[in-house]
C-alpha cells in the first residue's frame, strides 16, 4: 500500500472552511433578521421567503450536484459553488430590498448545494479507513463550534456595524478557502458515466416541492392552503425519480445503495435524529430571549456547554468507534441526547439558566459521540466512485430531517401556546410569545401569563424530540451492523486523484 497523501491534514483544513461559510451564515442571518427587515421595509412574508428560498434551492440541488461532482471532479465542483457563494454574498451587502436580498439567498443557496456534498465526499477519497473516523470527528467539531458561536458572532457585527456585515463575513472565508483548494486539494472524480437528465429535474422537482411542503406546514397545516398541491407533486416526482433510477442504465443514484443494512439505517436514523434537533434552536433561542431576558448574544453565548461537550464526544468518539464499533456507539451517543430533551423538559418560566445548560451539555456529548458515529457508519458502505452522489444522499436526508423537525415541533410550539393563553388575552399575544411581550404595554400578569403557556408548550415539545431520538437509538441498534475494515484503495491508488 502506498503512502497516505502528504497533505490530507491540510485538505481537512479546506474542508472545514468551505462548511464553515455555510453554517455561519445561515446561524448568523436568525440573528440579523429582525435589523435587516426593518431596514429595508420587508414583510413577514418577505421575511419567509428571505429565509427560506435559500433551504428550498439548496435541498433542491443536492443530489444532482452530487452526480456533478462524481462526474466532472469534486474539486472543480466545490471551488465553482464557493465562488458562487462568495459573489453572491457580497451581492448581498449592497441590497436595499427584500426582492434583491431573496434573489441573493437563491443564488447562496446554489452555491451551497455545489459546495456541502463536495466536502464530504473529498473528505472520504482522501482519508483511508483508519484515519475516516479522526478527520470526519473533527470536520464535525468545526461545523458545530460554527453552529453555537455564529450567533454569537452575528450579534457582535450587528451591534457595531450592520446586517450587511452578516454577509460580507462569508467573503474572506471563502477567498481563503478557495485559494488553499487551488493549492492544496487534489482532483477526485468517479469513472464517466452517461448523464441522467431526468433523474437531476424528477430529483430537484421532488426535493424542493416536499421542502416547501414542510415549510408550509405550520401555517396551513399538511393538506389546507395549496399544501394538498405542493405535496402532491413531491409524491409524484420522488416516487417517478426513485422508479426511474432502477430502470435506467445510467442512475444518477444508484438505489442499490439502500439495501446495505448500515446505509439504510443509518439514513433513517440520521433522519430521525435531526426531526429531533430541528426545533432545538428555534425553541430554546426563544426561551432564552422572550423568558430569560437575554441578549442575541447572551443567548448565543448561553450553547457554549453544548459546543464544549461536543468536541469532547468527536474526540472521544473518534477512539471509541475503532473499540465498540459505529452501531453501539450511536447507540450510547443517542441515549445520552433523549435525557438531555427529557431534562429540557422539565424547565419552566422559574428554572433559569442552569438546567438548560446542564442538559445543552450532555446534548453536546451525545451528538458529539452518536453523529460522526452515524454518518461514518453510512459513508462507509458507498464506493470511491460514488462519494459525491453519496454525501449529497447523506446531506439531503439531514436536510429534509432537520426542515421536519422545524416544521414540526414548531408548530407544536405555537399550537400550544394558543390552547394555554386565556381566551380574553388580546388576538396578537395568542400567537406567539414575541407578540404577547409586544402587545403586554407594562401589563405584568399578561407578560407572566406568556412566559408560562410558552414553557408549558416547550416541555411538549421536548418531550416529543425525547422521544423520537429514543426511536433512532432503537432503529440504528436493531438495524445497523458493525463489520471490520476491509483493505480499501487508498488515495494514492487512485487513477482517477490527480495532485
Amino acid at each position: 500500500m502506498e503512502a497516505r497523501n502528504p497533505r490530507r491534514w491540510w485538505i481537512l483544513v479546506v474542508l472545514c472552511l468551505s462548511t464553515l461559510v455555510l453554517v455561519v451564515d445561515s446561524m448568523a442571518l436568525t440573528v440579523a433578521v429582525p435589523s435587516m427587515t426593518e431596514d429595508i421595509g420587508a414583510t413577514a412574508q418577505d421575511t419567509q421567503w428571505i429565509l427560506d428560498s435559500y433551504v428550498l434551492v439548496f435541498a433542491g440541488l443536492l443530489l444532482t450536484s452530487g452526480s456533478l461532482g462524481d462526474r466532472f471532479g469534486r474539486r472543480k465542483v466545490m471551488i465553482i459553488g464557493l465562488l458562487l457563494f462568495g459573489a453572491a454574498s457580497l451581492a448581498a451587502t449592497y441590497c436595499t430590498s427584500p426582492g434583491e436580498v431573496i434573489a441573493a439567498r437563491v443564488a447562496m443557496g446554489v452555491g451551497g448545494a455545489l459546495i456541502m456534498p463536495s466536502t464530504l465526499s473529498i473528505l472520504i477519497t482522501v482519508f483511508d479507513d483508519e484515519e475516516r473516523g479522526k478527520a470526519m470527528a473533527a470536520w464535525g467539531s468545526v461545523s458545530m463550534l460554527a453552529l453555537v458561536g455564529s450567533p454569537v458572532l452575528g450579534g457582535v457585527l450587528i451591534d457595531h456595524f450592520s446586517w450587511h456585515s452578516i454577509f460580507f463575513i462569508n467573503v474572506p472565508v471563502v477567498a481563503l478557502a478557495v485559494l488553499a483548494g487551488l493549492t492544496l486539494m487534489p482532483e477526485s472524480k468517479g469513472p464517466w458515466r452517461k448523464p441522467d437528465p431526468l433523474g437531476a429535474v424528477l430529483s430537484a422537482a421532488g426535493m424542493t416541492a416536499l421542502i416547501w411542503w414542510i415549510i408550509e406546514l405550520p401555517q396551513h397545516g399538511a393538506f389546507g392552503g395549496g399544501s394538498a398541491v405542493t405535496l402532491a407533486v413531491a409524491v409524484l416526482a420522488l416516487g417517478a425519480f426513485v422508479a426511474w433510477e432502477n430502470t435506467t442504465a445510467s442512475p444518477m443514484v444508484p438505489m442499490a445503495l439502500f439495501k446495505h443494512r448500515n446505509f439504510s439505517g443509518g439514513s433513517l436514523s440520521l433522519t430521525l435524529l435531526q426531526i429531533g434537533n430541528g426545533g432545538l434552536l428555534l425553541v430554546l433561542t426563544q426561551y432564552l430571549q422572550f423568558v430569560l431576558g437575554y441578549s442575541p448574544v447572551e443567548a448565543g453565548l448561553a450553547f457554549l456547554p453544548l459546543a464544549v461537550t461536543a468536541l469532547i464526544g468527536n474526540a472521544a468518539g473518534a477512539k471509541l468507534a475503532a473499540m465498540i464499533g459505529n452501531r453501539y456507539l450511536v447507540l450510547a451517543g443517542m441515549l445520552v441526547m433523549a435525557v438531555s430533551f427529557a431534562l429540557l423538559a422539565t424547565v419552566d418560566a422559574d428554572t433559569g439558566s442552569t438546567v438548560p445548560a446542564v442538559a445543552l451539555g450532555l446534548l453536546g456529548l451525545g451528538a458529539g459521540l452518536a453523529m460522526p458515529a452515524a454518518v461514518g457508519a453510512l459513508m462507509g458502505t458507498i464506493p470511491a466512485e460514488q462519494a459525491g452522489v453519496g454525501s449529497a444522499l447523506n446531506d439531503t436526508i439531514q436536510q429534509a430531517g432537520t426542515a421536519l423537525g422545524i416544521a414540526i415541533l414548531g408548530s407544536l410550539l405555537s399550537s400550544g401556546f394558543a390552547r394555554e393563553m386565556p381566551t380574553d388575552v388580546p388576538e396578537a399575544a395568542r400567537h406567539s410569545i414575541a407578540g404577547a411581550l409586544a402587545s403586554a404595554g407594562g401589563d405584568s400578569g399578561l407578560v407572566h401569563t406568556a412566559r408560562e403557556a410558552f414553557t408549558t408548550s416547550m416541555s411538549t415539545t421536548f418531550t416529543l424530540s425525547a422521544i423520537g431520538v429514543l426511536a433512532a437509538a432503537l432503529l440504528a441498534t436493531l438495524v445497523m451492523r458493525d463489520t471490520k475494515p476491509e483493505p480499501t484503495t487508498t488515495p494514492a491508488d487512485e487513477p482517477e486523484l490527480a495532485a
